[in-house]
């Protein structure tokens, strides 16, 4: 993981997240029990994209149980939309809408007998901030007004990575499991064909191979070089623990261990 200064530590391990905690009420978004079986860190939503104060306190219960770190993952208040359209907020809106969801989170997350360690922004609103500095800096100001100890988990190589860089967080740096990539190491529109992965064996072995080269694999097979300190797979996809099963065995199978990448901040001790 990286620190504040920049420079990546060598990779005796990675870490595996996942976006969970997104149902709300009784209509229920992925498998959360089977992904936190799989994974090693998870982004929960803070119930403005999905989520709720009950979802929002089962999931962080059910990830302290397994034994499974835990984020904020706040996004635009669009449940309709699930927070994958982009809304026209003005930047300093956007700082206010994360650090309140930020707040909600780390105040359900001690209530459930968990601790936050990380924020990472959701959908359309991290989509904007990879090419928008302002959105990004405005994330990550939220990100250090609430909690400067937070590590803030960006998408590698965008503006996200600078702007936490820029506001002296600790950052994580993590890479997509199930989504293709353009020449520019930005995510591919989910509207384009193509964008969004389904086949569990090509995609874990696609994620060694980025693992292993240090690098983004763009759909034209150009590498990228890039740090990856977390790995991501959606819990929201019809196959997502399939997918997540097989990335996970590939990794180990390959002799990289799992960890949260949190447990690799010297700010949390031995």
């Amino acid at each position: 993981m990286a620190d504040p200064a920049g420079g990546l530590q060598s990779m005796p391990s990675i870490d595996l997240n996942c976006d969970c905690g997104e149902s709300f009420g009784v209509y229920v978004m992925g498998d959360d029990a089977a992904m936190l079986d799989l994974v090693t860190t998870a982004n929960v939503a803070c119930g403005f994209h999905g989520g709720d104060p009950e979802v929002m306190a089962n999931t962080f219960r059910m990830a302290k149980k397994k034994g499974v770190a835990v984020g904020a993952h706040p996004g635009f208040p669009d449940l309709w939309g699930f927070g994958r359209r982009r809304l026209p907020f003005s930047a300093a809106e956007i700082e206010r809408l994360v650090a309140y969801q930020i707040g909600a989170a780390q105040a359900l997350a001690a209530y459930a007998g968990h601790r936050l360690t990380h924020v990472k922004p959701h959908g359309a609103l991290s989509n904007i901030a990879t090419e928008d500095e302002g959105v990004a800096r405005a994330i990550a100001r939220a990100t250090k007004a609430v909690d400067p100890q937070l590590i803030f988990l960006a998408v590698a190589g965008t503006k996200l990575e600078g702007a936490g860089e820029a506001e002296g967080l600790v950052i994580a740096r993590e890479i997509y499991a199930d989504r293709s990539y353009s020449d520019d190491a930005l995510l591919l529109p989910r509207s384009q064909q193509g964008a969004v992965l389904r086949e569990p064996e090509t995609i874990a072995g696609r994620v060694l191979a980025m693992a292993r080269e240090g690098a983004v694999i763009a759909a034209s097979g150009k590498r990228i070089p890039i740090g990856i300190d977390s790995i991501c797979v959606h819990g929201d996809t019809p196959n997502a623990v399939v997918i997540a099963r097989a990335v996970r065995r590939r990794l180990t199978e390959a002799g990289i261990a799992l960890k949260p990448f949190a447990a690799a901040d010297k700010r949390s001790g031995p």
